[in-house]
């Protein structure tokens, strides 16, 4: 059996997150709804009569999709932005946060917590993120003596 390559599973987590989060951000737009109304109205001026809360889902969730499948013709996917955990700890806490406060996207909030979590065990245990998507790392093969 192999081993579980860590970095992967998280990518899909939050490659879900992402479709979901623009999913959301789309319904956000017909039914504005700030997921804490029940406690507070002063967020309510983020989803209407202008939809800012809407527009930042639907920006963060796009632009995540990118990051995690990145398409050919732009060729992102051989940046170091692309190769680094380190970077998508900092950026998918925002938008974690961004989805968490609108009401439709508070599933894409708790992926991307998981996602953040799996992210993490994978950086903690060394793992890197290929240059290529979904290709597996190379072994250091011992020399000829």
């Amino acid at each position: 059996m192999g081993r579980l390559i860590k970095n992967h599973w998280a990518r899909l987590i939050i490659l879900t997150a992402a479709i979901y989060q623009i999913a959301a951000a789309l319904e956000g737009f017909f039914w504005p709804k700030i997921f804490w109304d029940f406690l507070t109205t002063n967020l309510d001026r983020a989803v209407k009569p202008f939809p800012i809360l809407q527009i930042i889902n639907l920006l963060l969730g796009i632009l995540i999709l990118s990051w995690e499948w990145p398409l050919p013709l732009f060729d992102f996917a051989k940046t170091a932005m692309h190769r680094s955990i380190e970077a998508r700890l900092a950026v998918y806490p925002l938008a974690s946060l961004s989805a968490l406060l609108l009401y439709q996207a508070t599933n894409p909030g708790i992926y991307y917590l998981i996602g953040m979590g799996v992210y993490f065990w994978a950086y903690s245990e060394g793992e890197v993120v290929c240059p290529e998507p979904w290709e597996l790392p190379r072994r250091q093969r011992p020399g000829k003596v």
